[in-house]
């Protein structure tokens, strides 16, 4: 393998149907024939799936040298200007010629991330994040429960939502 080699392009039949405004970053086909994972500027096609996962609903992926494991948000509720998620079912594919898909991933996943905050609520504790999300102006809220806290403890959604009044107060920009 040379330290400069080009990868071919991505195969007619494995392009995604992708949106006007979106291009292909990254892709490498996954396990032996099992289709291909594709990283846009927009997000993320992974095999069976049917639809992009944008990088603002990844919650967390991880690489270990073969296998790319993502976690995707699971939307339990929307509250009065934020998303109440969970962790959904970590998805794992093998990369046998990942190319720079995860580095794309990475990165996309990182730079979607404008804030973020640990915190505990009554019953357990969860996440304050703010995500850029391609085509939307500002930023995006979500409040990610801790596995165990309960969505439907008005405590919890009580203290979610101070947590997100907190977190949009400390990030407004200062009048000048």
């Amino acid at each position: 393998m040379g330290l400069f080699r080009r990868r071919s392009k991505l195969p007619p039949a494995d392009r995604p149907p992708l949106a006007a405004d979106e291009r292909v970053l990254a892709w490498a086909a996954v396990g032996t024939g099992d289709g291909v994972a594709v990283a846009s500027n927009l997000g993320l096609w992974l095999p069976g799936r049917g639809h992009r996962l944008g990088w603002h609903d990844v919650l967390k992926a991880t690489w270990s040298g073969r296998e790319l494991a993502v976690t995707p948000a699971q939307r339990l509720a929307e509250r009065d200007g934020y998303l109440l998620v969970a962790d959904g079912p970590a998805e794992t594919y093998l990369l046998l010629d990942p190319g720079e898909l995860p580095h794309q991933v990475r990165e996309r996943v990182t730079r979607s991330v404008a804030y973020s905050q640990h915190h505990p609520v009554p019953g357990g504790a969860g996440r304050v994040a703010a995500r850029r999300v391609p085509g939307v102006d500002g930023l995006t809220w979500t409040v990610r429960l801790d596995p165990g806290t309960p969505a439907d403890d008005p405590e919890v959604l009580a203290g979610a939502d101070r947590l997100v009044a907190d977190a949009r107060a400390a990030t407004a920009p200062a009048d000048t």
